[in-house]
């Protein structure tokens, strides 16, 4: 199995690191986990200005500035914190480009490697309405322009349906971030598309989560009997699980714990044997 893969023109390792967790953490603790990420060799980095908000590309920036040449920054648009709510969508045009600015200025840079385009169609998350139900090919041509402007190196797209994914091709997307793990599959029909393209799949919530009780990979018995069986971690079967399914997947876990951290980097050389890839497909 190969350890790296393509984002776009990016030559990336295939282990990244999903920065939105550190908006809960310790300052400190949340610099110190930066900085070993990038020790570890992440070459990936995913965040969002509507984490914190704010506040998590502000770490980023502390730890990391000024940035090493091979360190790709991808963050996502088309959400905003709402002060009376967790997210509202900003699915505008002009609001895409006001957030693109805003990552800009937080991570202190010129240009952000890939935006991915979150939207806002169904659940789980934020469901436009009203006036922020924006059409899609609307949205890709101010993302276009920024990218001839040089302040985005790449497109990508988040929570999309195979139909949004082909509508959106020929913008040139060089990635996908939909909900996708061993227990939830819905999007497999995006992800077949996306190898077949050469579109890197980057999964969000790769081992669940608590939110809209999105089930829980590292707690299902099948998951924990091969951890088991291999001497391995719960998390480390639904990762190595996810890398060897598919050679267009790209995973940008996130913690707040040093040692998650390094078992995370150490699923570029987990193999999953025959036995363990047939009980997790079983899953499906």
């Amino acid at each position: 199995m190969s350890t790296r893969g393509k984002l776009g023109q990016y030559d990336v390792l295939r282990v990244g690191f999903g920065a939105m967790q550190l908006e809960h953490a310790d300052r400190g603790d949340a610099v110190t986990i930066l900085r070993r990420a990038v020790e570890l060799g992440v070459d990936h980095l995913d965040t969002a200005q509507f984490y914190g908000p704010g506040t998590v590309n502000e770490l980023i920036r502390e730890a990391l500035h000024p940035y090493a040449d091979g360190l790709r920054i991808a963050t996502k648009v088309g959400a905003v914190i709402h002060p009376t709510e967790r997210l509202a969508a900003a699915q505008k045009p002009a609001e895409l480009r006001a957030a693109v600015e805003q990552n800009l200025r937080t991570l202190g840079v010129d240009q952000v490697a890939v935006v991915n385009l979150r939207r806002a169609d169904r659940a789980p998350g934020i469901i436009a309405t009203g006036d922020q139900s924006v059409d899609l090919d609307s949205q890709l041509a101010e993302l276009v322009a920024l990218r001839d402007e040089g302040k985005i190196g790449a497109i990508g797209l988040s929570h999309v349906s195979l139909a949004q994914l082909r509508q959106a091709l020929p913008a040139g997307i060089v990635c996908v971030q939909n909900l996708y793990n061993v227990l939830t599959r819905e999007h497999e029909d995006v992800l077949v598309e996306c190898a077949a393209r050469g579109i890197a799949w980057v999964p969000y919530f790769p081992l669940g989560s608590a939110f809209d009780r999105i089930p829980s990979v590292t707690a299902h018995p099948v998951v924990v009997a091969q951890a088991e069986r291999l001497g391995i971690t719960p998390a480390q079967v639904g990762l190595a699980w996810l890398l060897g399914h598919s050679p267009a997947t790209l995973l940008i876990p996130g913690t707040r714990d040093l040692g998650h951290l390094a078992d995370n980097m150490a699923v570029t050389r987990i193999e999953l044997d025959r036995e363990a890839t047939e009980a997790l497909n079983a899953l499906a």
